[in-house]
Parts: C-alpha cells; structure tokens; sequence
C-alpha cells in the first residue's frame, strides 16, 4: 500500500489533459465554449452546476432545466500540449485557444450561449 507521501506524488504526476470544450443543447444547437486546465473533471463540474441550479450562465441553467440533461453534449473541442520539462502555467496559452474558438464559432445570442467581453 502507497504512503500518503507517494499518493500525493502520485496526484501531482497525473496529467489531465487541457484546453478547450463545448457543451452543445441537441434540441436547438446552441452551444457553449469553455476551457478548463482539467478537461476530464470540468464536465462533471459544469454539470453539477447545471443540476443544481447554481450554473453562473443563466441562459444555458434555463435551457438545461426546459430540456433536460439527456438534450446536452459534452466534447473536447482541442487539447493544449503541456510542457511538462518547463512546469509552465499554460493559462495564458489556454486562453488564447479559447479566444480562438469563440472567434470561430461565435457561440453568441441565438448561436450559443457565450457572452461576448469587451
């Protein structure tokens, strides 16, 4: 059995993949852009969000709650390559991808649910 030290360096070699992904609404093909430096644990976040009624994106938690659960999709649009040998934070990078994304799809008012910045 792995001490408590060797799980915990266990936990910090484990390398989610990252980048970008959408949830799309299948009923009315919306969809939403996101990034997320975990691709595998953001999905489960944005859903317990989404079944809780505490999803920061009001629109999506309205369609979610007329549609149901079984109208969304979940994917992996594009994974950002991590440099393991420089241990460099790829926030920027993954933004970037994401800004490119949101370029792309326009994912905005009866497209999606994304919100444009300025």
């Amino acid at each position: 059995m792995k001490t408590r030290k060797e799980l915990k360096e266990d936990y910090k070699q484990h390398s989610a993949p990252m980048g970008v992904f959408r949830i799309k609404n299948n009923a009315n093909n919306k969809i939403f852009i996101g990034s997320s430096n975990d691709l595998n644990a953001i999905w489960n976040r944005q859903r317990m969000q989404l079944k809780t009624g505490a999803h920061p994106n009001k629109e999506l938690q309205a369609d979610w709650r007329k549609f149901g659960e079984d109208t969304f999709t979940y994917e992996i649009v594009a994974e950002l390559e991590k440099d393991d040998e420089k241990k460099l934070d790829h926030t920027r990078e993954l933004k970037a991808l994401e800004e490119m994304y949101l370029e792309e799809l326009n994912p905005y008012g009866k497209n999606g649910y994304n919100k444009k910045t300025d």
